[in-house]
């Protein structure tokens, strides 16, 4: 995660410094994000997979500017972060229900069933570390957290229709580790607090 955190970041600094001195805030790129993600949603329930593989995976840059813009123009707010997760949220939900709409006329029964169950094991990997945090513990570890979750789901719509099943299996699978993982992490955090 880190990994893929740094260099996000280092990728994006020239850009985000452009924005920063353009006047973008932080809250205008995520908002953005979560309309064009929208749009992605949108192409693909029309039908167009591969499309919306890349353009997922060029929209979901601005998951990173947002965050760089708000560290290099001094505006990371509480509420900046909150809106950016919560938003978040959404825009994965929306891409996964393309997706379903995309497939259930199609009769791949199979493929909206894996939909949902990496929906929700991607919804969970958010909320154990979310919940985490509001108890005061540190939740962010795991094999599978959003920027791998972005990259795998884009590439194996790029690569319909052979690498997408496989793909939304992993994805459904690694989650549920992840969340595990988190819990199990948790745990640890909380025993010694526990113990008599």
């Amino acid at each position: 995660m880190a990994h893929w955190k740094t260099l996000g970041r280092r990728g994006v600094a020239p850009v985000a410094r452009w924005l920063v001195d353009a006047g973008v805030t932080p809250n205008m790129l995520t908002v953005a994000g979560f309309l064009l993600n929208l749009a992605v949603a949108g192409v693909l329930a029309a039908g167009h997979p591969t499309l919306a593989g890349a353009l997922f995976l060029v929209v979901n840059v601005l998951d990173v500017l947002d965050g760089a813009v708000a560290r290099l123009g001094g505006r990371a707010s509480a509420f900046g972060a909150f809106l950016d997760s919560t938003l978040d949220r959404y825009a994965e939900a929306a891409v996964y229900l393309g997706l379903v709409v995309w497939a259930m006329p199609r009769g791949e029964t199979g493929l909206v069933v894996l939909s949902y169950l990496a929906l929700v094991g991607s919804l969970m990997v958010s909320y154990t570390r979310a919940r985490a945090e509001g108890l005061g513990y540190h939740g962010e570890v795991g094999l599978l957290q959003r920027p791998e979750r972005v990259i795998l789901l884009g590439l194996a719509l790029i690569l319909h229709p052979w690498a997408l099943t496989p793909a939304l299996v992993a994805i459904a699978a690694l989650t549920t580790v992840t969340t595990a993982q988190r819990v199990l992490h948790v745990w640890k955090q909380a025993r010694p607090a526990s113990d008599p």
